[in-house]
């Protein structure tokens, strides 16, 4: 039922850990993958990783003309557009301080895109009786994170955004649906602990019910899944992919009484 065998995916950041791990579990279920990155270097591996079922095609999804290359480019390799995963994203995120310039930065890269990434896909999709897209939102579309205003607000746009594409593209056969990660092992994460992956998760484990980070691969099945048949009747969906982050309230997962009666 997880099968991708024939189907034809785009993974936009497809160049960042997460990225790359989708795209592979995409590939391993049988699916060509097109991916997609600013970043050539890391684009490129990831792409070579997958050998003759991936190509690269370096784009810069705020540039309507460079995606319209990106799928033109798919098609003429690969035939299709099957697939579409919204996952590349802006994290500068000055909160308070963040000028106009910064807002409209965010916004473009990571609401904006998605919607021109869709509708350029759209075409392909409704041809050939339907597709899936999958949006990457986040558990920050849902609380208030000290010091980030940007992030969290566009991620919570691009939540709704979803549920209006669903409604939308349903009857084209077109389903749907967004992931919520928590936490994840990724680059942001490598560069902050300066790759102690055991520090990192010791920092997220107060956070998170199952007391760690989530690893890329982990988020990655979640959008296989959503890709394929067996999700066949979900959209208009949110995945959280965050180890129980979205569950807990205020007290996180720590006994409040015990510490109160020391």
């Amino acid at each position: 039922m997880t099968s991708l065998t024939g189907k034809v995916a785009i993974v936009t950041g497809g160049a960042t850990l997460i990225g790359a791990a989708v795209a592979k579990d995409l590939a391993d279920a049988g699916a060509r993958v097109a991916v997609l990155d600013i970043d050539a270097e890391n684009g490129q591996r990831a792409s070579r990783a997958l050998g003759e079922s991936a190509i690269f095609v370096r784009t810069d999804i705020t540039d309507d003309k460079a995606i319209d290359h990106a799928i033109a480019r798919t098609v003429d390799s690969f035939g299709a557009v099957d697939i579409l995963v919204n996952l590349a994203c802006s994290y500068v995120d000055n909160g308070f301080t963040a000028s106009r310039n910064d807002w409209l930065g965010a916004m473009d890269v990571n609401v904006i895109s998605a919607v021109m990434l869709a509708k350029a896909a759209y075409p392909h999709m409704k041809r050939q009786g339907g597709g899936v897209i999958v949006n990457f939102s986040s558990i920050s579309a849902q609380c208030a994170q000290t010091g980030r205003w940007l992030y969290p607000t566009s991620k919570a746009a691009l939540r709704h955004l979803t549920r209006s594409m669903a409604m939308d593209l349903a009857v084209d056969n077109i389903r749907v649906n967004s992931v919520s990660p928590g936490w994840t092992w990724s680059r942001v994460m490598h560069e902050l602990t300066h790759g102690n992956r055991a520090k990192a998760d010791s920092v997220a484990a107060s956070f998170h019910l199952l007391g760690r980070l989530g690893n890329p691969e982990e988020v990655a099945r979640v959008v296989t899944f959503l890709c394929s048949d067996a999700a066949s009747f979900v959209t208009g969906a949110d995945y959280a992919v965050d180890g129980g982050y979205s569950t807990m309230g205020p007290e996180q997962n720590l006994p409040a009484i015990p510490r109160l009666a020391e």
